[in-house]
């Protein structure tokens, strides 16, 4: 497969095309190889316009989807970002590339053992790894810079608003039902909140103390 090829039509076609433009967020999909993070019998698909399954009732999210969630989340190289739900650490890499340091979160061991797996192939030294519930944050790291949620929340937790940079923090996240969200930003700025929607999506739940119960 060449999947170089495929990888620049991705970006040309189903991100670009879509209006996401940062130049930042467009190399780190460029330098981050999608077909590394998805099921051997599925790398053929690799960079098909979809999610994919990637086990345990979870995806790797969309690849248009994995662009516009870093470009709404406003990157920057000398900032610190939490994710919740680290899947298939693909979101995970392009992360690595936008921001200082992440710190992310995964509730399902075996796809943290199978992303950190992956991960170590792309020498990316500023990841920090917890296996467990990501909607009560990471407290002992916070404040954060940035947070990213990466499935699907009734409502984002106020104990994740804690955890953020009230100065100049943001926070993305789907937000809505089990089945559609809408993407939504909160942007803190001298420690006021103001609240934008983005695209609708559909996302897995994500389950825990302050998300979906199972």
């Amino acid at each position: 497969m060449d999947y170089e090829m495929l990888k620049e039509k991705m970006i040309k076609q189903q991100i670009l095309a879509r209006g996401v433009n940062n130049k930042k967020v467009l190399d780190a999909m460029r330098n981050i190889p999608r077909h590394e993070f998805v099921r051997e019998k599925d790398k053929e698909y690799a960079y098909d316009d979809c999610a994919m399954p990637i086990g345990e009732g979870q995806t790797i999210s969309q690849p248009y989807i994995v662009a516009y969630m870093s470009e709404f989340l406003m990157p920057d190289n000398d900032l610190k970002v939490l994710e919740i739900g680290t899947g298939s650490g693909y979101q995970t890499a392009i992360l690595a590339l936008l921001f200082k340091e992440v710190y992310t979160i995964e509730r399902i061991e075996i796809l943290q053992d199978r992303a950190k797996k992956v991960l170590k192939n792309f020498n990316l030294d500023n990841i920090y790894f917890r296996t467990g519930d990501g909607t009560s944050g990471w407290q002992e790291k916070a404040p954060f810079d940035r947070i990213i949620i990466t499935g699907a929340l009734q409502e984002i937790p106020e104990i994740l608003k804690e955890q953020i940079n009230k100065e100049s923090g943001v926070i993305v996240a789907p937000v809505g039902g089990r089945l559609i969200q809408k993407m939504q930003r909160i942007i803190y700025k001298d420690n006021k909140e103001m609240v934008e929607e983005g695209i609708g999506c559909v996302f897995v739940p994500i389950i825990g103390k302050y998300g979906f119960k199972e």
